[in-house]
């Protein structure tokens, strides 16, 4: 890239030089592994290399981009400081803030997970749990600033948390110099700006792909108006980047640096959080297994390259991955609901039991149904909670119940 591809654009490379001066404390900021996945990389045909991020002091990048803003501002005389998070970038303010001798008081939607909550608080910061989204709780944040001598710490629209979050893209590129495509998720576009910023520089000819969620995204049309668009509501798992909209200063970065956006189903980000675990045993939230959905979807073509997803955040909510392990598994079909219809007599579930454990499944789950307006005098539905290896295994199940006379309706996909 030469400086006439970057002039105009409110971040610049020497900024994230400058930035990495800042970051070199280990204590505050490390650098984290990359590992070749050849798993995935079987499933793409292309080698594959994750950045593994979620490993970092507060399992996410954000402290990077906060710890540039605070530390400059900090030397400034400010020494309190605001800001709005649905969990990661609270955590990286509370740290930043903490290392740098101030104080931090952090706005988080009343739905965040508990353990970001509990994270946020043990960092050293105070923790407002107000708003029923990330934008009623930007907009409680913001007013609570006018009046006091607080610095607002803004997630993604200010050039220093930018320029701080581009020290992890100089990082992918030297880690893996030969990298063709790096994929980056985008909330409000605070990372891909500053990773792509930096990409581009060193390497103008790798490719830069963001992702959104479905439920959350904005950058396909903010690049189609012009302008940055914001969503009334958003509905993701992946939380991380579930900002409902991106700025001016992203949106002219995007525009200029990143070659392809796709989006990505909440279904494809809890199979990529499975397979993270089951594969390359890690631990990745929704935002940060959203490279990885992109992945392995059918949107993008990596065939023969050297491509590098990057795993943002690791701030899983144990809950939560409760919840994507089932509906994971349920997709895989290793979680399967069968209703079978049965004369209610004794020993009727004991015998269709025993017919589906000779199949070599688990019944984690059976009920009595007999309450249901379609039924006869003397019948009833059982209903199975059944676990399988897999598509052939509860077809299997399923083909030999019906062979062996009864009624069985596959009832999963409506749980």
């Amino acid at each position: 890239m030469t400086d006439d591809d970057t002039d105009g654009l409110p971040v610049q490379y020497v900024d994230i030089e400058r930035a990495s001066e800042r970051l070199d404390d280990d204590t505050v900021v490390k650098h984290t592994p990359v590992e070749r996945s050849t798993s995935l990389g079987e499933f793409v045909d292309a080698e594959v290399y994750l950045k593994m991020e979620h490993l970092q002091w507060t399992g996410s990048f954000k402290t990077r981009g906060a710890y540039n803003k605070i530390s400059q501002d900090v030397d400034r005389g400010v020494d309190s400081f605001i800001a709005a998070s649905a969990g990661n970038h609270a955590q990286g303010v509370a740290l930043a803030a903490t290392k740098c001798g101030a104080k931090s008081t952090v706005y988080m939607p009343e739905n965040a997970p508990q353990t970001k909550v509990d994270a946020t608080r043990g960092y050293g910061a105070t923790v407002e749990l107000v708003g029923k989204d990330f934008q009623d709780t930007m907009e409680r944040a913001q007013a609570a600033v006018e009046g006091t001598d607080a610095e607002f710490v803004h997630a993604y629209d200010d050039t220093d948390i930018i320029a701080g979050q581009g020290t992890l893209g100089a990082e992918m590129y030297h880690d893996c110099p030969d990298v063709d495509t790096v994929i980056v998720p985008i909330g409000g576009g605070g990372l891909i700006s500053g990773v792509s910023t930096a990409i581009k520089h060193l390497s103008p000819d790798t490719r830069v792909v963001g992702v959104q969620a479905t439920g959350a995204e904005t950058v396909h049309e903010s690049l189609d108006k012009g302008i940055p668009v914001t969503l009334d509501e958003v509905d993701t798992i992946a939380d991380g980047i579930a900002t409902g909209g991106i700025s001016r200063t992203t949106l002219d970065i995007i525009q200029r640096n990143v070659d392809e956006v796709v989006t990505v189903s909440d279904t494809e980000i809890a199979r990529a959080i499975l397979i993270l675990l089951e594969r390359a045993k890690q631990v990745v939230e929704g935002a940060g297994a959203a490279s990885v959905a992109a992945l392995l979807s059918d949107k993008l073509d990596v065939t023969g390259e050297t491509v590098m997803p990057l795993l943002c955040g690791g701030n899983l909510d144990m809950t939560q991955l409760q919840t994507v392990l089932v509906h994971a598994l349920t997709e895989r079909r290793q979680l399967l609901q069968l209703r079978v219809h049965i004369d209610d007599q004794p020993g009727k579930m004991e015998e269709i039991s025993g017919h589906i454990a000779t199949h070599g499944a688990n019944i984690r789950n059976v009920r009595h149904d007999r309450s249901i307006q379609d039924l006869e005098v003397g019948e009833a539905y059982l209903v199975f909670d059944v676990e399988t290896s897999g598509v052939e295994h509860a077809a299997s199940i399923i083909d030999s119940l019906e062979e062996a006379g009864y009624p069985v309706a596959d009832v999963t996909k409506a749980r």
